[in-house]
């Protein structure tokens, strides 16, 4: 089995065992961990620092699914990056792969990893583009509400707004290879802001919790859809 499946299917496990062995290969006691993107470009690639711990956290808290404390960093020539099938893009600027990290990547996401892009506003030009150069044959298409990543624990009727930017509604997107969606892109949204401590940008109670409702959405999705 890849090990991309393997570990997949091990994360879907458990839900119904409770127990996991680590994703980074450890002999411990497994958690689930999201790697986060060190991309090349100019961009932010480590915005919203507390995000993804808070993220993992909350997870835990409303799932019963074990985390790990804090995420990872992964580049595309990271000898483990297999080892994570959940992989994080955020920042508020450029984003560029050179061939070899776009090959990687498509290898990486075909072989059954998922790709989670979160626009923090800026990012959205240059991850288009990347998308249409990773996936040429492919589109990357607005998700309705109706899709199963907006109901995989919660019920919600779509993507929530946290952060107002430029007033456009917040939409999803994303791309499917055989049937599976392999990217899940959230514009005009930020949910990673959402997800940061109360005092960052000082959200209100319910916007926060949106996002930590999508949050949770999401990653379970991709940990039940291998």
């Amino acid at each position: 089995m890849r090990p991309l499946c393997a570990a997949l299917l091990t994360w879907a496990c458990v839900l119904l065992l409770g127990a996991v062995p680590d994703a980074c290969g450890s002999e411990s006691l497994g958690r689930v961990r999201i790697a986060r993107l060190h991309y090349d470009g100019g961009g932010d690639w480590y915005c919203d620092p507390s995000s993804l711990p808070n993220w993992l956290e909350t997870f835990q808290q409303r799932t019963g699914v074990p985390t790990a404390d804090t995420d990872a960093v992964v580049t595309l020539d990271s000898e483990d990056l297999h080892r994570y099938p959940f992989l994080y893009v955020s920042g508020h600027g450029r984003i560029a792969l050179d061939d070899a990290d776009r090959r990687t990547l498509r290898r990486y996401l075909d072989a059954g990893g998922f790709l989670y892009a979160d626009d923090n506003y800026g990012l959205d030009p240059s991850f288009r583009r990347l998308v249409a150069e990773l996936y040429p044959e492919e589109e990357l298409v607005p998700l309705g509400s109706d899709h199963p990543i907006y109901s995989s624990f919660y019920v919600l009727p779509g993507l929530p707004k946290i952060h107002q930017h430029d007033g456009e509604p917040a939409q999803g997107y994303g791309v499917s290879r055989n049937g599976r969606l392999v990217l899940f892109y959230s514009w005009s949204s930020d949910i990673g802001d959402g997800l940061e401590d109360p005092d960052v940008h000082g959200d209100p109670p319910e916007v926060r919790e949106a996002a930590a409702r999508m949050a949770v959405n999401v990653l379970m999705y991709a940990l039940t859809h291998p």
